[in-house]
This record gives structure tokens, C-alpha cells and sequence, in this order.
């Protein structure tokens, strides 16, 4: 068996970065053709032809540097932002009607590409700082502000900010998602574990307390302290405290979450398995087993699950019917689902017991049953009459929508 780890990488963000590169191209083209069409009313149209060819080979040499939040440091955005306030402050000097007239200012609506950039890196209180930088640039390149100027400042300072505190409500759905899914990847690991030592070491020492009991003497010393090591070792199921290996990382480029998720064979197998042939070892004079005559397929990890609530479910009847009991197994093969129903003739299950059971860490049914029969996309319903039996019916889907089914 090989362990399987599963990468999910998440980020909300990463379009608004995407988005931000084609702006950025796109604002530099519309400003090189602004001031082509203006070219006859600079004053010095030198200044405006040497400004706009910095920023052209800035914009298309940084293209990198805005494709996320990892590349974009602190260091180029200063240098962007300088480079806006400085076409900003330019523009008096190429046209000398700029401060009298309202129009573009040599970068035009590329700046805003600069305070975007501020607010998807460091949220709203770096676009503030930035937007304000530019509200005061762009007031003394008028000399005499304009409604119009105070309109549009207020503008880029008000969506500019606002886009920051939305990225950085979105980092935050990011972690509580990545943790959502740690917890969930955690639980069904533990569960898993549960479930295995549940079939495994804690039956061993349940048989070992019962029958050093029985025997009396030095065994019944042994049996009592195997009894208190199955007690211990249900508390520390139950109580969750089955180490995990799982991370959560919050990184620039998004949340990601390692999960370990199933166990999966080495190598090819077949791709179906008849359930027949794993249920039919329980057949005894206590066990009667009635199939159909066709073979019952399921996926191999589907099957072996459904094989280990089955085994669990004759294990109760063993544990607590009593040794005399008698078990029925039938398998029924439907279109759609396999359904394996498992009854016996004991005294039944009295209300609450089983509320009671998993409160004191006896996790067979809610485990090795039901848990197995969930992650397979499943259900597992108990019928129980005091003083009539017990039956248990498994249902799971042939096309499983849990994990253990599509990847074992």
C-alpha cells in the first residue's frame, strides 16, 4: 500500500493579478496613442516622447513582476509608483496649458495601474498610501485643482481602496477554506485510523480481557490489564488525538493544503472485485450466506471496505448477541447499488446503548461501519427490537461518490 497526497492550491486572487497585466498593456497603449493624437499641442513634445518611452519598456519589461504577489515587491512597486508621479508632474512641462485646462496627464489612466497594483499586494491601507500619493501629485500638476481633478481623484483614491479591502477579505476566506479543509482531511485520516484499530488491536485485547477472565489466575491478571489498555486506547481515539501530518501554508501565490487522502495499491490490479468472494470466508453453522448467482462488481477499495462493515457488523453479533447467536448475511445486486444486509437473532440493542457506546469510545458502529460506509458514498442503517434481533443494512452506490471507491 502507498500513501496518496493530494496539493490543492487556492487563490481568489491570482485572476486580479491577471487581470492587472493585460490593464497595465492595455493603459500604456491607449496613453502612447493619447499622446499621438496630441502630439502638435505639447510644447515640448520631446518631454513627452522620452516619458512615455521609459515607461513603454517599464511596462513591457515588468509584465513578470505583476503576474503575482510573490513577484511583486516592495521595491518595484516603489519604482512604479515613482515612475506615475513622475509622468504626472511631467506633463506641466510638455504642455504648458496643462495646469490652466482640464486633460490627461502624460501616464493617464495607466497611474491607476500602479495604485492597483499597492492594493492587491498589501490591501486597502497600502492603496490608501498610494492613491493619496498620487491625488497630491496630480493636484500640484494642476496649480489651480478643478472639480473634475477632485472628482477623479477621489475616485481612484475610493475604488482603489476598496479593491484592497476586497483582496483582503478574500486572503481571509482563503485560510479559513485551507483550514476548513485541513480539519476535514484530518478527521477522515483519524477516522480511518479509528477504524483500523478498531478491527485490529482493540478486538485482540477485548478477546484477551474476556477470556483471561474466564480462565482466572495469572490470566486473569493479564486479561484485567488489557482491559485497561483497551480503555486507554478508545479514549485516545475517540478524543481525536491521532497525530496528522497535514499543512496549511498561506503563501503570496494563494492558500495550499496537503492532504494525505487514501491508500491506494502499488502497481495495476484489476479494476473490479466481486464482493462474493470477500464476504463468503464468513459462511459457518453460525453464518448463513445467500448471494446472488451472478458475480457482485465493485471497485476493489469499495469492495474491501464494504468487506471490513460487514466483518465489524458479525463482530458485534459475536461480542454481544453471545456465542450461540445465529447470523444472515444476503448480498443484493440492484442496477445502481449493492446492498448487504446482515441480521441476527440476539437479544437486540437497547434504546440509547448506542449513543452510550461511542460516548465511552466503543466506535464500532459509528466507525467501522457507518465511517467506512460514508466515505464510500453510502449509508448504514440500523434496525434493532429489543428481544427481536438486529439488522443492519449497507448500501453503497456502484459508482462511489466517496474517496476509498474511486481511488483504491
Amino acid at each position: 500500500m502507498a500513501r496518496l497526497e493530494r496539493v490543492v492550491r487556492m487563490s481568489v486572487e491570482q485572476p486580479l493579478w491577471r487581470a492587472l497585466t493585460a490593464y497595465r498593456v492595455l493603459t500604456l497603449i491607449y496613453a502612447v496613442l493619447l499622446a499621438g493624437f496630441r502630439d502638435k499641442t505639447y510644447d515640448r513634445p520631446w518631454v513627452a516622447i522620452a516619458f512615455l518611452a521609459v515607461m513603454s519598456i517599464w511596462t513591457l519589461a515588468t509584465l513578470p513582476r505583476v503576474a503575482g504577489a510573490a513577484s511583486c515587491t516592495k521595491r518595484f512597486l516603489g519604482i512604479d509608483l515613482a515612475i506615475a508621479l513622475t509622468g504626472i508632474l511631467l506633463t506641466p512641462l510638455a504642455d504648458f496649458s496643462a495646469q490652466h485646462v482640464d486633460g490627461p496627464t502624460l501616464p493617464s489612466i495607466w497611474t491607476a495601474g500602479s495604485v492597483l497594483a499597492f492594493a492587491l499586494k498589501g490591501g486597502w491601507r497600502w492603496a490608501a498610501f498610494a492613491s493619496t500619493l498620487v491625488a497630491a501629485a496630480n493636484i500640484v500638476e494642476r496649480g489651480e485643482p478643478s472639480r473634475d481633478t477632485f472628482h477623479n481623484v477621489l475616485l481612484v483614491w475610493v475604488a482603489s481602496i476598496a479593491i484592497g479591502y476586497v483582496v483582503e477579505v478574500a486572503r481571509a476566506s482563503e485560510r479559513t477554506l485551507a483550514r476548513a479543509l485541513e480539519i476535514e482531511a484530518a478527521t477522515r485520516e483519524r477516522e480511518r485510523l479509528a477504524r483500523d484499530i478498531h478491527d485490529s488491536v482493540l478486538q485482540v485485547l477485548a478477546m484477551v480481557q474476556r477470556r483471561g477472565s474466564a480462565l482466572g489466575g495469572e490470566a486473569a491478571e493479564l486479561g484485567r490489564m488489557a482491559g485497561e489498555q483497551e480503555v486507554a486506547l478508545r479514549t485516545l481515539v475517540s478524543s481525536g488525538l491521532v497525530p496528522t501530518t497535514r499543512v496549511s501554508e498561506d503563501t503570496a501565490e494563494g492558500a495550499v493544503v496537503r492532504t494525505v487522502d487514501v491508500d491506494i495499491d502499488e502497481g495495476s490490479g484489476p479494476s473490479e472485485c466481486d464482493l462474493r468472494t470477500l464476504l463468503a470466508r464468513h459462511a459457518g453453522s453460525r453464518v448463513s450466506f445467500a448471494e446472488p448467482g451472478a458475480p457482485v462488481l465493485l471497485a476493489p477499495g469499495a469492495a474491501r471496505e464494504l468487506a471490513a462493515a460487514v466483518s465489524a457488523a458479525l463482530d458485534n453479533v459475536r461480542v454481544h448477541a453471545g456465542e450461540g447467536a445465529q447470523a444472515w448475511i444476503l448480498v443484493e445486486d440492484e442496477p445502481d447499488e449493492v446492498i448487504v444486509t446482515v441480521r441476527d437473532d440476539g437479544p437486540g440493542i437497547p434504546e440509547g446503548r448506542l449513543d452510550q457506546a461511542e460516548g465511552e469510545g466503543r466506535l464500532g458502529v459509528a466507525l467501522s461501519i457507518r465511517g467506512r460506509l460514508r466515505e464510500l458514498g453510502g449509508t448504514a442503517e440500523l434496525i434493532s427490537v429489543p428481544g427481536q434481533g438486529t439488522e443492519v443494512e449497507l448500501k453503497v452506490p456502484k459508482v462511489s461518490r466517496g474517496k476509498a471507491g474511486s481511488a483504491r
